[in-house]
């Protein structure tokens, strides 16, 4: 487990001025050389159970006490001199205290962040010495407890965390901590505090410190000392604003989420509350719901829509979707009012659809598949809109994008080269031949006919697919995908528009990236990404901003286009990618590879991955590796090193920042998964920068949270199940 320090938005109460000096650090217990294997366990256990919340002192315990907290196994206490926790292990108690030395005695406590529960001690039968209604808090800070320097103690994960807010002009020198309980300590060679203790080994992770200047944080070096006197310090570097952020990463949440057959979580997005909402496919009869639309699996394989609660612990709603076929839910968004809107494809002839629709009737025959769109309500109790999308052909919703004003936008590929369903004005009215990829926006607010507000095809005599959709505040739609109209034996006609940074094909399987304008009726920009191998846009986001398209993909080209990158040359059997595009499509802010030797980021027959943007610019892109050297930087705990053989996948989370300056730096890369196969599917991130994730594992071992919702995996050897990940960077 790592430590998490917290959004700078919660120091802003503390101080009004910005030039500060915050550092923060965490104990984690951990099975460092125990004395005693149970002892161990149970000092595990009982740590990682540290709260969420801070009772106030209102004469429930000693009056030196400002603020406590206990559980199962433990007891916290606090007050202006010391931290003291007491761990139970059988009949023994160990107790642990970290003293501040020299600390103001008259430091005012202030609980911040109330929460909704109160504590009550109803002891004795004596009313007059019971104690009610005690306040908690989420955040326990004590100002001026050094001069000019404040502390807050708060939790996460169940872990105890404390920063020290060092105001301009103040020593962070006068910092100096002295721990009772242990039988002595050391600073390991990652710079973590490690105590001994006779219920096991407690780790203080290596201290994180950061100024923050006119809203922009910057990493200071800083590490503990050990004095001689036994005591601890902190040792802080110069306050060098030219260097790179520092980020500190911590897995807030992971959950398995399926049943006994195979489950695949396909695409995600969060709400501004932190609840994610996931959909995919599953096979088993037992797929977790709850308050669920239907209850019940409809056929051979149907499309899963789930809620999952802020901290990942709960279900907000879970239901199956789907008729007697074969349904497959690939793409969701959400809209202001927390309505999500799916899209996928399907084979069922009795898939749910409103009475609203565009089209209420399957098109193409048995084992063929028309795309779908659905809407739920915020509680996921109703389908507020649903409609097949398809003609004759094969027909597939691969993506989805959603508005304010409850239009969909819909993309994937038709086959249906006469009749899938096209607007007047369209932009491409007629197929160009094979199969195309198609962009649609219907209105779900509005009936029958009437709410497909446009519908056009997009591409030309080879094969074309599109697998990703993005909206800017103008209502343009981005697309990406993969075309042959470009392979030596067809023209290159894709259809190319504006200024494109690459208006030829390169080789024989082009990534894509086009601009559809807000009625569909032309495109804004269109061009070609790629070299001479194959090339697959698996994903898209726009920075809404800047209308910048940034694009997630896989190559095996060694001469893709590449500027200001990360990674400037090709590594191996084939690599990820991510591309920065000016807002006219005529140009690359950066694009870069990213991978090791072996297979990375997925293929045209299996285009995984997801990718997020937010607003300084930073891209956050998942996907799989098989590369034991796949690039990796501040990876989560456990996660640093691939963890199978060459035919294994692993999960792969990357940011990319360029909000200091063009070129494309990795700041945070970290593998993700067990001992068998996993492959992230989709990414989303909320306002604090919190990436969201859900794909698939086979792992029994996949890394999950204490209080996760599903710690288990219900399916056997090589069945795949669902996860969802949440990873706090900043």
């Amino acid at each position: 487990m790592s430590r998490k320090h917290a959004p700078a938005r919660r120091f802003l109460r503390l101080e009004a001025l910005e030039d500060r000096l915050c550092l923060s650090s965490l104990p984690v217990a951990t099975s460092t050389t125990p004395p005693s294997p149970p002892a161990q366990a149970h000092a595990n256990a009982a740590y990682g159970q540290l709260p969420l919340s801070f009772e106030a002192n209102q004469g429930q315990t000693d009056s030196r006490v400002n603020f406590l907290s206990h559980g199962a196994g433990y007891s916290l206490f606090l007050t202006p001199s010391q931290a003291v926790l007491s761990l139970k292990h059988g009949d023994a108690t160990n107790v642990v205290r970290m003293r501040l030395v020299g600390s103001n005695p008259a430091s005012r406590s202030v609980g911040l962040e109330k929460q909704a529960g109160v504590s009550n001690y109803l002891i004795g039968n004596d009313p007059s010495k019971w104690h009610t209604n005690i306040a908690n808090y989420a955040e326990a800070a004590y100002r001026n407890i050094y001069r000019g320097i404040n502390l807050v103690y708060h939790g996460d994960q169940q872990q105890l965390e404390y920063d020290f807010v060092v105001r301009p002009g103040a020593d962070p020198r006068a910092i100096r901590l002295a721990f009772d309980g242990t039988q002595g300590k050391t600073i390991d060679a990652q710079g973590n505090l490690v105590l001994h203790t006779t219920g096991g080994d407690v780790v203080e992770h290596a201290p994180v410190a950061y100024q923050m200047i006119h809203g922009v944080r910057y990493p200071v070096a800083s590490r503990f000392v050990l004095k001689r006197d036994g005591q601890v310090g902190f040792a802080v570097g110069r306050y060098d604003h030219g260097q790179p952020l520092v980020i500190d990463p911590v897995m807030s949440y992971s959950t398995y989420l399926g049943g006994n057959g195979n489950d695949f979580g396909n695409a995600i997005t969060v709400d501004g509350a932190g609840n994610a909402y996931v959909t995919g496919v599953t096979s088993a009869a037992n797929f977790p719901t709850k308050n669920p639309l239907q209850s019940k699996s409809g056929g051979l394989q149907d499309v899963f829509v789930t809620k999952l609660n802020a901290t990942g612990t709960g279900l907000v709603y879970s239901t199956y979707l789907g008729g007697s076929g074969q349904d497959f839910g690939q793409g969701i968004a959400i809209d202001g009012a927390g309505n999500a809107y799916v899209a996928g494809f399907t084979a069922s002839a009795n898939f749910p659809t409103t009475s609203n629709a565009f089209q209420t009737a399957i098109v193409t025959g048995a084992g063929r598949f028309d795309a779908f769109l659905a809407k739920l309500n915020p509680n996921g109790s109703a389908l507020l809109y649903s409609t097949y999308l398809g003609g004759s052909g094969d027909d597939r919703g691969l993506g989805v994008a959603a508005d304010g004003a409850g239009n969909a936008y819909v993309t994937g590929f038709t086959g249906s080269t006469s009749d899938f369903p096209h607007t007047a004005g369209a932009f491409q009215a007629t197929s160009g031949g094979g199969t195309d990829a198609f962009v649609a926006k219907l209105n779900t607010s509005a009936s029958g006919a009437a709410s497909l507000v446009y519908s056009t095809y997009l591409g030309g005599t080879g094969f074309d697919t599109a697998y990703g959709i993005a909206l800017d505040s103008a209502g343009n739609a981005y697309v990406t995908g993969k075309t042959r109209s470009n392979d030596g034996t067809q023209p290159n006609d894709f259809p190319i528009a504006g200024q494109p940074l690459q208006p030829i094909g390169g080789g024989g399987e082009d990534a894509f990236v086009t601009k559809v304008n807000s009625t569909g009726s032309a495109l804004v920009y269109s061009t070609y990404l790629g070299g001479l191998g194959t090339d697959v846009g698996n994903a898209i986001a726009v920075d809404k901003a800047t209308g910048e398209a940034y694009v997630l993909g896989s190559t095996t080209s060694a001469d893709f286009p590449v500027m200001n990158a990360y990674q400037s040359t090709y590594s191996g059997s084939g690599d990820a990618f991510v591309s920065r595009l000016s807002a006219t499509g005529s140009s690359l802010v950066y694009s870069t590879y990213l991978g090791g030797t072996a297979w990375d980021g997925g293929d045209d027959i299996n285009p995984d991955g997801g990718i997020a943007v937010d607003t300084a610019g930073n891209a956050y892109v998942t996907s799989f590796t098989t590369s034991s050297n796949f690039p990796t930087k501040n990876p989560l705990p456990g996660q640093s090193a691939y963890h199978g053989t060459s035919s294994h996948t692993d999960v792969f989370v990357a940011k990319i920042d360029t909000s200091q300056s063009a070129a494309a730096s990795l700041i945070f890369s970290t593998y993700l998964g067990g001992g068998d196969d996993e492959e992230g599917f989709g990414i989303a991130m909320d306002a604090a920068g919190n990436i969201y994730l859900t794909g698939e594992t086979q792992s029994n071992d996949f890394p999950v949270t204490k209080t996760a919702f599903q710690r288990t995996k219900s399916g056997g050897i090589h069945v795949t199940e669902a996860f969802v990940t949440k990873i706090m960077i900043n």
